[in-house]
């Protein structure tokens, strides 16, 4: 199994519209074979401000895949193409991290 996190940081004020195109593309994404999850997520509500806070411009995907090579297909898929170039001006930032489990 493969595992990502990815850290996404969108322009001032514009998470809201990032997240409305990741909801929309997410349906198409669950669908990929091999993959196992996919959820955006943001800081809990209710939590104090910490050096682990992200912050109201930043989200975090969590993703799960079978394989390896499934993740490399889903990168390439058709609809992470038009939801890149949907998202591309409104982004200040995307870190993305695979992981092995141990």
């Amino acid at each position: 199994m493969i595992h990502v996190v990815a850290i996404i940081t969108a322009k001032s004020g514009q998470r809201a519209q990032v997240l409305e195109a990741f909801a929309a593309n997410r349906t198409a994404v669950l669908a990929e074979a091999g993959c196992i999850e996919y959820v955006a997520t943001i800081d809990a509500a209710g939590m104090p401000p910490s050096r682990g806070t992200f912050g109201d411009d930043t989200f975090v995907v969590v993703e799960k895949w079978e394989t390896l090579d499934a993740l490399k297909a889903h990168a390439a898929a058709p609809h992470m193409a038009a939801y890149g170039a949907k998202t591309k001006e409104m982004l200040e930032s995307r870190v993305i991290h695979v992981l092995s489990p141990v």
